[in-house]
């Protein structure tokens, strides 16, 4: 089950971001629990840079805040700083196939945007992505 709650309109590069929108909703699919139907939230808003918890470029200007959350197989939180190289793979379960890079892909489209991506995750629990972009 995907729900999307009002996303409100940003500024994007199309196909960036329908590559973002796929990498990012597949994993949620690929890495969900056996026997767990997948959920997946999307919910976005709007937030000033100088509010956000992490140092942003722009604190004077307004971020599109989107974010994209699942009840999959999650991830150890000490991984969430490497989870967006490429070729990492948190997982050496051979039931997920892959090639490594989807989320180094992701980061580098948010990187263009001049935005900044977190994630969150938590063993058997899920993962969730924040992706901030800048109203530029």
């Amino acid at each position: 089950m995907v729900n999307f709650h009002p996303l409100g309109e940003a500024t994007i590069i199309t196909f960036q971001f329908r590559q973002l929108l796929h990498n990012l909703i597949g994993n949620a699919l690929k890495f969900s629990r056996n026997g767990i139907a997948p959920i997946i939230e999307i919910k976005a808003d709007r937030i000033i840079g100088s509010k956000i918890n992490i140092q942003v470029d722009f604190p004077d200007k307004m971020y599109y805040h989107l974010q994209i959350s699942d009840n999959g197989i999650g991830f150890e939180p000490e991984y969430k700083n490497r989870i967006f190289e490429v070729f990492q793979r948190l997982n050496t379960e051979s039931e997920f196939t892959g090639t490594g890079i989807g989320l180094a892909i992701v980061k580098k489209i948010v990187e263009n945007h001049k935005g900044i991506i977190t994630a969150n995750g938590e063993k058997d629990k899920g993962a969730t992505f924040d992706i901030y972009l800048p109203e530029l």
